[in-house]
């Protein structure tokens, strides 16, 4: 009896360890689930936690644009996933974004207990965060899933392409990459197009959702890029094309073709074996 009684203790022990920190802030209510509010390297973060976590902690990672095409979200929290999101805006996935974004994993997997491997989500510029952070880290990342997104800066917001562009981001991004002038960062040579090897060698599956008449972040420019060279490349990719739609609005309007990838592709710890 005694050993069964320190055998328990032990367990207990481990669990606790494992689910890591109690999150900080008041909880909140967000579309009936908590939300907590807090900062990780003086930038505005939070999570939304599930009822119930899923074995392993699985934890869905939205960049920019947090609130919008929630219906995957959704999905996901009710099936035991966090979800979690850092304000890193106006940062265009430059290098400095992904420092503070490995701040941010730091604090979720280390003090917090999430799982080791999230599911990285990019809306529009976004695609610059979860395209860039899983090439410096493919090691960190269970799968990608970018929604009409930006994979060539050039193309969005500098306009050099068929794409309307963005005059102002296009000032700030040269600004934040310290780039000298415009010819520096048109010769920029890391955007994610150029920079899949390590996602693809890694075997990191790719989702990409977007429309084929997208105006602002025009397809053939970025998502089909990235789809063209991941396949080159043997990785492994799937593109969902919206006939006739835009850049809005984003996601699908029934999530299940999303969460279905992500549950049956996605390499994420406490994925249950088939």
């Amino acid at each position: 009896m005694r050993y069964v009684a320190a055998l328990f203790v032990v367990l207990f022990l481990s669990a606790a360890a494992m689910a890591g920190e109690p999150w900080p802030g008041a909880a909140k209510d967000w579309k009936g689930f908590e939300r907590h509010d807090f900062k990780v390297a003086d930038r505005a973060a939070y999570v939304v936690v599930p009822k119930t976590p899923a074995a392993g902690n699985p934890w869905y990672w939205r960049t920019r644009f947090p609130g919008v095409a929630i219906n995957d979200d959704l999905d996901l929290l009710n099936r035991g996933w966090t979800v979690a999101y850092i304000d890193v805006s106006n940062l265009y996935g430059a290098p400095t974004a992904v420092q503070a974004m490995d701040a941010f994993y730091d604090e979720m997997t280390g003090k917090y207990g999430l799982s080791t491997k999230p599911v990285l989500k990019g809306l529009s510029r976004g695609g610059l965060f979860i395209f860039n952070y899983a090439a410096a880290h493919p090691d960190r990342v269970a799968a990608i899933y970018g929604d009409a997104p930006v994979c060539d800066f050039k193309s969005w917001p500098g306009g050099k392409g068929t794409g309307k562009g963005s005059t102002g981001d296009w000032k700030r991004l040269i600004g934040v990459y310290g780039f000298k002038d415009e010819a520096e960062a048109i010769a920029y040579t890391h955007n994610p197009i150029d920079n899949l090897e390590p996602i693809a060698k890694a075997h990191v599956p790719v989702l990409i959702v977007a429309g084929d008449s997208d105006h602002v972040v025009p397809f053939v420019e970025n998502g089909g890029v990235v789809q063209q060279r991941i396949e080159k490349l043997g990785g492994h990719i799937k593109v969902i094309l919206k006939p006739g739609c835009d850049h809005h609005p984003h996601g699908l309007t029934d999530a299940a073709p999303i969460v279905e990838f992500i549950l049956e592709q996605a390499d994420y710890p406490g994925k249950a074996a088939k």
